[in-house]
């Protein structure tokens, strides 16, 4: 009989066409289906949402994505069915008797991935359905956003250490562009991760070159660069009055 861990590249195959991960996304993969909380630090486009998406469609259960985007859940949501995945998104857009019905679905359905905000998991429907979920995997995105040692700290991420409390044989998959050491440290803590494990793809981007100078003629030397670098550019300025003063330059 084929074990859930085994059925990574199937599940990859089938809904995605890929035969093979990314850096660090099957690494990722595994330490969640051995039950092990995992901090993962990806860049954007590094391929986040597999790491939790596999899991979950490679085991029996469903994965719960908290997630403070509403458009990324929509999003995701839309991906999914359109690869005949059954996937539901509580927010604010919704009303409580959808609500209700969509948490019922989870519990009595085969829902797989049920996406829903931070600021949902405090109340009282969430919270006496999601003991009677069968939930294989809690996956938080935007991670950093519970410490308050981060830049976007959000008093509602505190909420999933509580659930964590009602489901702890559950595995968290916590997941972050951005975290300095003591973010990452934070997370692990806040987050109740039985033991510290971290996994870090690296940022490096090889199709990019950085160069600062310094020039007492910005407006010079910026018509000077544009001039000389072929294909199109993105100028960033400070204030919008800026912005249409070199755009008129």
């Amino acid at each position: 009989m084929e074990r859930p861990a085994d059925k990574i590249y199937d599940v990859l195959k089938r809904y995605w066409g890929f035969t093979e991960f990314r850096p660090v996304q099957e690494r990722i993969i595994r330490s969640v289906m051995d039950g092990r909380d995992t901090l993962a630090l990806m860049p954007t486009g590094g391929g986040k949402s597999l790491t939790y998406q596999i899991p979950g469609l490679a085991q029996e259960g469903l994965c719960i994505v908290v997630t403070p985007l509403i458009a990324l859940m929509k999003d995701q949501v839309d991906r999914l069915r359109k690869l005949g995945i059954r996937a539901l998104a509580i927010h604010s857009g919704l009303s409580a008797r959808q609500i209700d019905i969509d948490l019922d679905n989870c519990v009595y359905g085969d829902v797989k991935f049920l996406y829903v905000a931070p600021e949902r998991l405090a109340s009282e429907a969430f919270r006496l359905r999601v003991q009677r979920m069968n939930v294989s995997l809690l996956a938080v995105d935007e991670a950093h956003c519970i410490s308050q040692w981060g830049y976007d700290f959000r008093p509602s991420y505190l909420q999933i250490a509580k659930i964590r409390e009602m489901i702890p044989q559950v595995p968290i998959l916590a997941l972050t562009a951005t975290a300095t050491p003591e973010v990452v440290d934070d997370i692990q803590e806040r987050l109740h991760f039985a033991e510290k494990n971290v996994f870090k793809m690296s940022f490096e981007r090889k199709n990019l070159a950085y160069v600062v100078r310094n020039t007492s003629n910005k407006q010079g030397e910026m018509v000077h660069i544009l001039q000389s670098v072929k294909g199109s550019a993105i100028v960033y300025a400070r204030s919008r009055k800026r912005t249409k003063e070199m755009a008129e330059l």
